[in-house]
């Protein structure tokens, strides 16, 4: 029996936003996890039966889709925030039946999509029992936010608003990236390779406008997640449980004018630290890693410790200067016993840390 709720990360952003990359990058990267995927739109970059086949639940695709007992499930085209309970609800329940072979939810939504009344869903009893949202984690474009467009191709998101008959609210990007952003418990800031430092300014004075002080935005580059499965999975964790405050918050949809408050919030850009160790003395992990977290900006911890005569391996994860441990299995035979750890934070000392970490190794602790 499985007694944790399901955790759900809600992906939501304009078309060509980089949402679909993101999300292929956490399948093919990510192992470990047996991941179902919800996607309101393939956008530009579909996923592959080659991908597909590296998520844990073993899907198999039919004509492009997969099949109900898979793990990908497709929504037709169009705002999901106007399909809950015909479309949205059905699936959540199918994958509610399948929670015991189910480690995580990925929900790609449809670029014109609302979060709100997709995160409000789970507070439905049949999906609350079971489901949590972990995070909503809102892509925008760099460039197009810079250069005021807030969509990288305007004429072909107008063009999906204009097929869509769901969709008669939220006459502007402008709004639409609002409504996007007041929902974000992680904003990722895409092709920042490609913005000068005034272009770089300028989206971040549009994200200083909206963002409450708590949500972080974060700069990434086309190959900020490539080859770097870790940093992934420390997305995948935040701990939000985002439906709990999800009606609290107003936005262009619910009303016609925006009446938000001015929020100072942090825009920094992203920094992470991996550190892989031998077996570690669980109690000096647990001190160093609490006095890291109260001597850095670190907004997110999380990896494995290997522990001497353990035979299960610890889960490590810390979300602001919160910390938790726990066991999560065994340790497989093929597997190397060592602790592996990514931390993401602002102006993070690699070396430092290291070697604070490192102090922890077992056979280096009286």
């Amino acid at each position: 029996m499985q007694l944790d709720k399901i955790p759900a990360t809600v992906v939501t952003g304009f078309l060509g936003s980089g949402k679909t990359t993101l999300l292929a990058n956490i399948l093919q990267q990510v192992t470990g996890k047996r991941i179902a995927v919800i996607m309101n739109e393939f956008g530009e970059q579909d996923i592959d039966s080659d991908l597909l086949r590296g998520c844990a639940l073993g899907c198999e695709e039919q004509d492009g889709q997969a099949s109900d007992d898979g793990s990908l499930y497709e929504l037709p085209n169009g705002c999901i925030c106007c399909t809950v309970e015909e479309e949205f609800l059905p699936v959540m329940k199918r994958l509610v039946a399948r929670r015991d072979s189910i480690d995580h939810i990925l929900i790609e939504t449809s670029g014109l999509a609302l979060p709100k009344p997709l995160v409000q869903a789970f507070n439905w009893p049949d999906i609350k029992r079971h489901c949590t949202v972990d995070a909503i984690i809102t892509v925008v474009d760099g460039p197009a936010v810079a250069d005021g467009r807030y969509a990288a191709d305007v004429e072909r998101v107008e063009a999906q608003r204009q097929a869509d008959e769901n969709l008669d609210h939220d006459p502007s990007l402008r709004e639409l990236l609002d409504d996007q952003l007041d929902t974000a418990d992680l904003v990722l800031v895409t092709k920042s390779d490609l913005l000068s430092a005034a272009q770089r300014q300028r989206v971040e004075a549009v994200l200083h406008e909206r963002l409450p002080k708590h949500v972080s935005a974060v700069f990434v580059a086309h190959d900020t997640f490539r080859h770097d499965p870790a940093s992934l999975e420390a997305l995948l964790g935040i701990g939000a449980a985002s439906e709990e405050s999800i009606d609290a918050i107003d936005n262009h949809h619910d009303r016609h004018h925006a009446a938000g408050a001015h929020h100072d919030h942090a825009h920094d850009h992203f920094d992470t630290c991996t550190v892989t160790l031998d077996e570690v003395d669980g109690e000096a992990l647990t001190r160093t890693l609490q006095a890291l977290l109260e001597e850095f900006t670190i907004y997110r911890a999380k990896g494995f410790a290997a522990l001497p005569g353990k035979p299960m391996r610890q889960v490590v994860q810390a979300v602001g200067r919160r910390l938790e441990t726990y066991f999560d299995r065994f340790w497989h035979d093929e597997e190397a016993r060592q602790t592996r750890l990514v931390l993401i934070g602002r102006d993070l000392d690699n070396e430092r840390l290291r070697a604070r970490l490192s102090d922890c190794i077992a056979d280096r602790v009286i």
